[in-house]
């Protein structure tokens, strides 16, 4: 179920609230650093306008030793707030990329995202709690605490003056960043859906350019990502406009609020409620006084792409799973081997069921293969047992282990094998093996001597452990991919291998070659192959014919062969 939607900026807050008291030390070290800035001035203008009175220097040495400690103070404050929130601002933002990465590890937010889309997710919208914890978060708080000690000290010198500063304050920190917030909350959006575009734009282009170019559609995927780029500079240069209106606006109300202060200051010297040098004192606190509202604005007018960007990580966050792990196990047999009894699933609650009602035993050391036209439900059998779908009715047990009972990463140490389109990664033969066994039982890196007996036994004795692969393996046929994924697979050495449609797309020579380097290598290995190629079968030990989701034949080969039914159709019409 999908949690509730709540303000994205007020759940992104709620994410640093295991290190509250980090960033309380924050604020504080943040209100101590602009505190000293402002006494400092403050100071300053009380030792210059004193010093033209020509005071003892006894008079003015407790002025100048309070100049000097509050510049030291004001940056070592400084550094210690920069460095606590950042601190602090890092770690949840690790641990929110760990959220992330934990929730796409589960794959159910990767089939419904596009690929540019989702890096930028991952990217540059997780980037954006940072982004509000540091500038959203503690600029604002230590201005409240520095401001009312500001406007409470100035009140004390002269009430008019407090009430004008006061006034300012609230405007340069109140109403000029709300004014840019609500003015940055549409660009905002705009912002982080252009970003997008442009990021989806240019992996699209890129993973597809060969067909791009082959197709002669290269031109028009270019000026799409010209009209990306085109709108996000275009928002970003809104943007832009819309922080130089805050600065502008910020500094309109200082100016305003310094020429107000300083005509009520030489009202009170003029009537004698105030002297010279209060009066400086004053005027130079109500300037230094608008450094701390000085950061708001262009905070806020961050905010509308700050929310974007929460609204569109909380997307991937909320994405309700397709597989929960039951706390009760089901009922069903309890000896050795893989055992499905009337299995049923479907995509909604609407949708037609993809598998109804299936039933399948797959003892240890048999294999078993599992045919049937497009969209007769073979893969939705595969992502169940892989625990990449939930069954919607039905068992699903393991030696007697009723698998939805498991975590799924249990389970796929249990049954594994090679998907439908096995990624190959942009690296060495070595590495792409070793990411299926890193290290062996006793903990130590898994040698090149297994590497290469499994690469041996699927056709691959030849290929160097060193020799790169290419991006996607693009530097392998399709042949050598495939088998690639096999030793890969072998190498989790699984209870259950599961193969689904290993042969697609090759060529009937490399389709035969790798067939039989795959039958070769399973003997002796429970295994379901999953495939809509009838060449081969005859050396497995039983074939199902799965029709609508349910099986509508089952036997040997030999047997089917000769058999009225989908399975002789098929194989008849291959032969032709």
């Amino acid at each position: 179920m999908t949690a509730p939607r709540h303000d994205p900026l007020r759940r992104m807050l709620a994410l640093a609230r295991p290190r509250g008291a980090r960033f309380a030390l924050g604020v504080l070290a943040g209100a101590v650093a602009t505190g000293s800035a402002v006494a400092l001035l403050a100071a300053a203008a009380w030792l210059i306008a004193t010093a033209a009175g020509h005071p003892s220097i006894t008079a003015l040495s407790v002025a100048v030793v309070a100049t000097r400690a509050l510049g030291v103070t004001r940056g070592v404050a400084r550094y210690l707030e920069r460095l606590v929130t950042h601190d602090a601002a890092l770690r949840t933002l690790a641990d929110v990329r760990d959220r992330v990465y934990t929730r796409l590890a589960r794959t159910e937010p990767i089939h419904r995202f596009r690929s540019g889309d989702l890096v930028t997710r991952l990217v540059g919208d997780t980037d954006a709690t940072q982004d509000l914890l540091i500038r959203g978060l503690t600029p604002p708080l230590a201005a409240l605490v520095v401001g009312a000690g500001v406007v409470t000290l100035s009140t004390a010198v002269l009430v008019p003056g407090g009430i004008v500063l006061a006034t300012g304050l609230l405007l340069g920190g109140l109403a000029v960043p709300f004014a840019a917030a609500a003015a940055g909350r549409r660009p905002g959006r705009r912002r982080a859906a252009a970003t997008a575009a442009l990021s989806t734009a240019l992996v699209d282009t890129l993973h597809g350019a060969p067909d791009l170019v082959a197709y002669g559609a290269m031109p028009r995927a270019v000026a799409r990502i010209d009209a990306a780029d085109a709108e996000l500079a275009r928002v970003a240069r809104r943007d832009a406009g819309l922080l130089g209106l805050g600065a502008g606006a910020s500094a309109l109300v200082a100016g305003l609020t310094l020429w107000a202060t300083l005509l009520a200051g030489v009202a009170a010297v003029d009537s004698g409620a105030l002297g010279t040098v209060p009066l400086a004192v004053l005027v130079l606190t109500a300037l230094a006084a608008f450094e701390i509202v000085a950061p708001l604005p262009a905070a806020a007018a961050r905010l509308g792409a700050v929310r974007a960007s929460g609204t569109r990580l909380f997307d991937v966050l909320d994405t309700p799973p397709a597989v929960t792990v039951r706390a009760a196990p089901q009922a069903g047999p309890t000896d050795a081997g893989l055992h499905l009894r009337d299995l049923r699933v479907r995509y909604g609650p609407d949708e037609p069921w993809a598998l109804d009602g299936l039933d399948l035993d797959l003892a240890p050391g048999r294999r078993i293969a599992v045919v049937g036209p497009s969209g007769s439900g073979k893969s939705t059998l595969v992502d169940v047992l892989f625990r990449f779908r939930d069954p919607g009715g039905g068992t699903v047990h393991l030696d007697g282990v009723d698998l939805t009972t498991r975590e799924p990463y249990e389970v796929r140490a249990w049954v594994s094998g090679v998907p439908q389109d096995p990624h190959i990664f942009a690296s060495t033969v070595r590495e792409n093996l070793r990411l299926a066994r890193p290290d062996t039982a006793d903990g130590t890196p898994t040698d090149d001597a297994a590497l290469r007996e499994v690469l041996r036994r699927v056709g691959m004795g030849s290929t160097g452990l060193e020799e790169e692969v290419g991006a996607h393996g693009a530097r392998l046929s399709g042949g050598m991919r495939q088998r690639l994924a096999l030793a890969r697979a072998l190498l989790t050495d699984p209870r259950v291998l599961v193969l689904d449609e290993p042969t697609t797309h090759l060529d009937p020579n490399t389709r035969d070659a790798v067939l039989d380097d795959l039958l070769t290598a399973t003997q002796g290995r429970s295994m379901l192959l999953v495939t809509h190629d009838l060449a081969g079968l005859d050396r497995l030990d039983e074939v199902v014919v799965v029709l609508d989701g349910r099986v509508a034949q089952r036997g040997t080969d030999a047997e089917l062969r000769e058999r009225p039914g989908w399975y002789l159709t098929s194989v008849s019409a291959a032969s032709r």
